[in-house]
């Protein structure tokens, strides 16, 4: 029986697939949209793609994406180098950043610590933190990951890790519902949770 789409194209649906809220109809649709629209639509997202390809990486300070040599928050002098934000990914600091009420900076962890998966402590930016705040002069690290289990369990690592640097510890406040992630969260229901930070420890 004939492949009705052709090789190329079912291996652009199966690729748009992976997306995450793309199942394989979905996809279908996208890559039919596509093929229609494909001087206004098709060629400049494969443009635009390559383009990104090519010069976005992760900034060597942050771990925020970048395409200068650091990300535009870590080349920004504006910004508060006193307090840092600590957040699971890339996803969650765009988050902070829409809701425009934090002026400092960030430490993107690259994930959370999940027994389930084997992520350890080994597998995310954990080392480097002690030695960016020594360096930088930091003297708040706020905690905001999310209210998941594997979010909170790598705060208390955190917390741990840095109890002996003399620096302030502060968690989001709890208006950031429990099992609720920041990238899912309305600009004020951040902008709150962010004001009302709560210390950690001692």
């Amino acid at each position: 029986m004939a492949d009705p789409a052709g090789h190329e194209i079912d291996r652009l649906i199966e690729l748009m697939s992976r997306l995450p809220g793309l199942g394989p109809r979905s996809a279908r649709r996208a890559v039919l949209t596509l093929l229609r629209r494909r001087q206004t639509l098709m060629d400049p997202l494969a443009r635009a793609l390559a383009e990104v390809a090519a010069r976005v990486h992760d900034c060597p300070v942050c771990g925020n994406l970048a395409t200068g040599e650091l990300c535009d928050i870590c080349a920004d002098p504006r910004r508060d180098g006193s307090t840092l934000c600590v957040v699971e990914g890339v996803a969650d600091l765009w988050a902070l950043e829409r809701a425009g009420v934090f002026r400092g900076r960030y430490h993107v962890l690259g994930g959370v610590l999940s027994a389930l998966d084997g992520v350890g402590p080994e597998d995310l930016a954990i080392a480097a933190l002690p030695a960016r705040i020594a360096r930088e002069g930091i003297a708040e690290v706020i905690l905001a990951l999310n209210a998941t289990v594997e979010g909170q369990t790598t705060a208390h690592y955190l917390a741990d890790v840095l109890s002996g640097s003399g620096v302030r510890l502060s968690a989001l406040a709890r208006g950031v519902p429990i099992g609720g992630e920041l990238d899912h969260l309305d600009d004020g229901t951040i902008a709150a949770a962010l004001g009302a930070r709560r210390p950690l420890g001692g």
